[in-house]
């Protein structure tokens, strides 16, 4: 039996659905265990437990946005093709919001609180970009896990070198970032020019900057 496709309302009921768990339930169980269990909680200071949660409450913050992101770009997509890898892509980040979430609690600390501005904002623009055209769509995504690598690189830089349990969790999330920048493109997604990637910088370093504090 053909599965039944779903209408434009049915795909609107689960988007609020996916928004609900991410913004209001604790994060879904991950398919993968957190690169976390391997390492050992070493000693943080203070002020180093603090910095390595507002580090991982921003790599949260980019989870939010990346589902967002995603399930704004499946509702509008024209090929289901693009529809079904763009869901796919929103469920293999879920371990990646799972990752950070446990990581930020296990610091003593809490997500961001403005992650449903966050949510709405991304699922807006990922929604806008699949109305435009796929290749758009695609490209957008691709330039976005290019920034969020970055973002990832410097944090393994500015992370306590001591605490191994973050660094493990980013390092995996690097690896799995790379790996969809790059398969965006070969889908067949836009390369954005430099002035644009410039743009998406800026505006992500707004993001990162008050999701840190808040």
């Amino acid at each position: 039996m053909n599965a039944r496709r779903l209408s434009l309302f049915d795909g609107l009921l689960l988007q609020v659905d996916r928004a609900l768990r991410t913004l209001v339930a604790d994060a879904p169980t991950p398919d993968r265990l957190s690169p976390a269990t391997a390492s050992t909680e070493q000693a943080l200071s203070d002020d180093e437990k603090n910095h390595a949660a507002g580090l991982m409450r921003v790599n949260h913050s980019g989870e939010v946005c990346a589902q967002a992101l995603y399930q704004g770009q499946a509702l509008t997509a024209r090929l289901h093709s693009v529809r079904e890898d763009m869901e796919q892509a929103a469920d293999e980040e879920i371990d990646h919001l799972a990752w950070c979430e446990e990581r930020v609690k296990q610091l003593g600390s809490h997500t961001s609180l403005l992650n449903p501005l966050w949510y709405c904002l991304s699922f807006g623009i990922g929604a806008s970009a699949g109305l435009i055209s796929d290749k758009l769509s695609l490209g957008f995504v691709s330039a976005t896990e290019e920034q969020v690598c970055k973002h990832l690189q410097s944090h393994l830089q500015k992370l306590p070198p001591q605490d191994d349990k973050s660094r493990a969790i980013v390092e995996q999330m690097l690896e799995d970032e790379s790996r969809h920048a790059h398969a965006a493109l070969a889908a067949g997604g836009l390369r954005f020019p430099g002035p644009v990637k410039t743009l998406m910088s800026l505006v992500s370093r707004a993001m990162t900057e008050t999701s840190y504090r808040l």
